[in-house]
């Protein structure tokens, strides 16, 4: 379907004022980026999209040797990895791991005692670790890793990606961690962006307030709650976050809870955390 006029009527404003410079900081003459290594977002890729920076986004690992799928040319399908390369087979397996197949495709991992590579399945197939599904058309979907599946004291299972990244997303977010492993209902840590904070405290009068008293700060919250909102009608009422708390520190790979590729060290995050997360689980019933 062709863009409604407010569509265009927006796109028009924000592209002398947005899009023109963001395309000039990429040199000016970029129409397309490849993605990948980490989850690129629905929404990201439709703002690049609206930029006239067309991204193709590809999903792959080591043991493929890189890409196994990408989004095919002329045909891009936003919140989806694109379809499997040529000589690659996708498969989903109960579980919903995503299992690939095909010569790229590493012989297995060496086992020195026999002097050989040992491969993952019998058939060639190689589990990724990480969950997805294939619509109707063949594109790939990702939506979390398999290690980092929550199960609740209901035995809800939980996969905080989408959770997570929908948050991160917003301009007051910078870190999101899920929490629900054992417990009754699905909670959350959220660290604040500085410069998104930055630009609130200032339109809202509020820049002699300290973090802490911030994180305390009844408008601030409401901010939050409403993209926690956005974000739970991602999911079930079983798996939406009931409750969340501010933390006034920065989660980082210096603090130890990100790791170089800024993926969270979610071991590290619950341990150094435990104080704040029975907190948010010792307020009696569920929210």
């Amino acid at each position: 379907a062709a863009p409604s006029l407010p569509l265009r009527a927006a796109r028009a404003l924000y592209d002398p004022l947005v899009y023109r410079r963001i395309r000039a900081a990429l040199g000016g003459r970029v129409r397309y980026v490849i993605c990948g290594g980490s989850p690129l977002g629905a929404r990201l890729a439709e703002f690049f999209a609206g930029a006239g920076v067309e991204v193709f986004e590809g999903y792959g690992l080591t043991e493929t040797t890189a890409a196994s799928t990408v989004t095919p040319p002329r045909r891009p399908r936003t919140g989806t990895v694109g379809w499997p390369l040529p000589g690659t087979a996708v498969r989903i397996a109960g579980d919903g791991e995503v299992w690939l197949k095909g010569g790229h495709v590493f012989a297995g991992y060496w086992d020195a005692a026999r002097g050989a590579a040992v491969p993952y399945t019998d058939d060639g197939w190689f589990p990724t670790g990480d969950l997805g599904d294939l619509d109707a058309d063949g594109y790939l979907r990702i939506t979390g890793r398999k290690k980092d599946i929550l199960i609740t004291s209901a035995g809800k299972n939980v996969a905080p990606g989408p959770l997570e990244d929908w948050l991160r997303a917003h301009p007051l977010v910078a870190q999101c961690v899920v929490v629900g492993d054992d417990r009754p209902y699905v909670t959350a840590l959220i660290t604040l962006d500085h410069e998104g904070l930055t630009h609130w405290r200032r339109m809202r009068h509020k820049d002699h307030l300290a973090l802490w008293e911030l994180t305390r700060d009844e408008e601030l919250l409401d901010a939050v709650q409403r993209a926690v909102d956005d974000a739970n009608r991602l999911v079930s009422r079983a798996e939406s976050i009931r409750a969340f708390r501010l933390l006034t520190v920065e989660l980082s790979e210096a603090s130890g809870h990100l790791t170089p590729s800024l993926k969270l060290r979610r071991r590290a995050v619950l341990r150094d955390f435990a104080r704040e997360i029975e907190e948010m689980y010792g307020q009696g019933e569920e929210p």
